[in-house]
């Protein structure tokens, strides 16, 4: 049993309740009843019983920025004030308030530990929560945070995707990859042997992640079996999509999720899309081929980027089984392919080949063959065996010129009209998902994940998540504003956490000093420095 005091935004008035944890059976969720016990004297800090009218006061449902305390407190607050300021921004808190009425603070204090306690494990909570304001306010043991695991549903996750997700701008590119994350059990149902990125020797989870590409934000993920091909998920992806009532979809994608199927789907559901493709494909060098001539000409040449660069249109042989028709619906549709030759990219590639090739004839040469390369032996070299000098390989050289043919090129695939300089901006932005995992897996702490059971682990990944939008937010702030130049991540938190805040009964919340510096870079990050209330 605890209290919980909530202001009231439009009265003012601060109100005790007293909130009675449990837990949940059938739902397998943590709960918890308030009843409201009075209202907090604004100059006492004591808590006045109200009268029968109140009994029907409403919780407000905006979350307090000052909670009135019932003890003496000195505490951290700079950091964990900028984590604040930044939920209101982007309706984080607001929209985990809806979707996670009985714990959302509990939750939230979760998410900052893991982004201010860089990969420390949650069992330390206890000393940081001591020495910090947080949400919650108290402490959160081992026990306790298995149980918001368990208790974090997939309704509710879902409400708060969909939530989210309308914050987000429709007509924006929304940027779509898979990563792994290793585990130590092999009891959990989606852990599976699958390739092994990480070469780690662990079966794996995978995670898919959606972040827009204006914004910069994650929005939504799922979790994959580790056994599951990339190419085989952006079905379903569109498929949730739908369900969460989102029609203006604009997907950026690699060559790992490139299948016919899945163009000819995003093509059916009108989506438009930016996917890599690779130059191995026949269609894709015919177009190559039509313009190879004139490529490297000075109108072609992107500054910006530093490569040769052209857009041609191409007629798509779109197919669709209608099952209600009994037949299979086959047109043409328009789509564009960006061409990009990199002069570096040629040069290393030729580099590259020519030292496989060696390799190649030397293996013939010495008489150690490895049947793997076979194919290799007959398209490259023309092998000839004497009993006096032994094997000689000579190089077929119109094979040899034919792959170098391609070398530098890379091409993009894309259903809206636009230059290739615009596709090609687009289709980097995307980098930024592999920046989101590189944080997911080392500042959070969730390369390899120790925990066994379906519900925990689907429970502990959401709040990941959770922490991984405050983290993208700062990194995006902190790139705009060019704060890397001169400030890590850690760094900057280190800096804002050492301000302090006084918490004493009957009086606001008083902040200590604030330096210049600090000032700067609460203003660098789009929030207001933090003063007395």
């Amino acid at each position: 049993m605890s209290t919980v005091f909530q202001t009231d935004n439009r009265s003012g008035i601060t109100y005790a309740y007293e909130s009675v944890s449990r837990w949940d059976k059938e739902k397998k969720q943590s709960r918890s009843t308030r009843t409201l016990i009075g209202r907090v004297d604004a100059e006492t800090g004591s808590i006045v019983p109200t009268d029968g009218r109140m009994k029907g006061e409403k919780i407000p449902k905006t979350p307090t920025k000052a909670l009135k305390p019932t003890k003496y407190k000195r505490l951290f607050y700079g950091a964990t004030y900028l984590l604040d300021m930044v939920g209101d921004k982007l309706g984080l808190t607001e929209d985990m308030r809806q979707c996670f009425p009985d714990m959302y603070e509990e939750i939230l204090s979760l998410a900052y530990y893991l982004i201010l306690e860089d990969k420390n494990p949650l069992y330390r909570f206890e000393k940081w929560g001591q020495t910090h304001k947080h949400p919650c306010g108290e402490d959160i043991p081992s026990q306790r945070s298995s149980e918001i695991f368990s208790g974090i549903s997939e309704d509710s996750m879902h409400q708060f995707f969909r939530l989210q997700g309308r914050r987000r701008a429709e007509n924006e590119y929304w940027a779509y990859d898979i990563t792994t994350i290793s585990s130590y059990s092999e009891c959990l149902r989606q852990i599976q042997y699958g390739h092994d990125k990480d070469g780690d020797g662990l079966p794996k989870l995978k995670l898919a992640l959606v972040f827009g590409e204006k914004s910069r934000l994650p929005f939504y993920y799922r979790k994959l079996a580790g056994n599951i091909l990339d190419l085989m998920t952006v079905r379903t992806l569109l498929s949730e999509i739908d369900i969460f009532g989102f029609k203006k979809v604009k997907l950026v994608m690699d060559r790992g999720f490139y299948k016919e199927e899945n163009i000819n789907g995003l093509l059916k559901d009108h989506l438009k899309f930016i996917a890599a493709v690779k130059m191995s494909l026949v269609y894709v060098r015919d177009e190559l081929d039509k313009v190879y001539g004139e490529f490297l000409n000075f109108e072609h040449y992107d500054e910006d980027y530093e490569l040769y660069s052209t857009t041609v249109h191409y007629e798509w042989p779109y197919s669709q089984a209608r099952p209600y028709k009994g037949d299979v619906l086959k047109e043409k549709r328009r789509v564009y392919i960006h061409f990009y030759y990199n002069i570096d990219r040629a040069a290393e590639d030729q580099k590259d080949f020519d030292r496989r090739l060696m390799a190649l004839k030397n293996e013939i040469v010495s008489g150690k063959q490895v049947p793997e390369h076979e194919k290799l032996y007959k398209k490259y070299f023309v092998v000839k065996s004497t009993p006096v000098r032994g094997n000689r390989a000579t190089v077929k050289e119109e094979a040899v010129k034919g792959a170098k043919r391609y070398f530098g090129f890379f091409a993009l695939l894309s259903n809206e009209k636009m230059d290739s300089s615009a596709a090609l901006a687009l289709y980097r932005n995307k980098d930024l998902v592999e920046k989101a995992f590189g944080n997911l897996k080392e500042r959070l702490n969730f390369r390899r994940t120790l925990v066994s059971s379906e519900q925990s682990l689907n429970g502990k990944l959401f709040v990941e998540f959770v922490a991984l939008i405050y983290l993208s937010y700062l990194n995006k702030q902190m790139q705009d504003a060019r704060l890397y130049k001169f400030h890590t991540m850690a760094g900057l938190l280190d800096k804002l956490d050492v301000i302090e805040c006084f918490e004493h009964p009957g009086r606001r919340l008083q902040v200590g000093e604030v330096l210049d510096k600090q000032r700067d870079l609460y203003a660098a990050l789009g929030v207001e420095p933090p003063t007395s209330l």
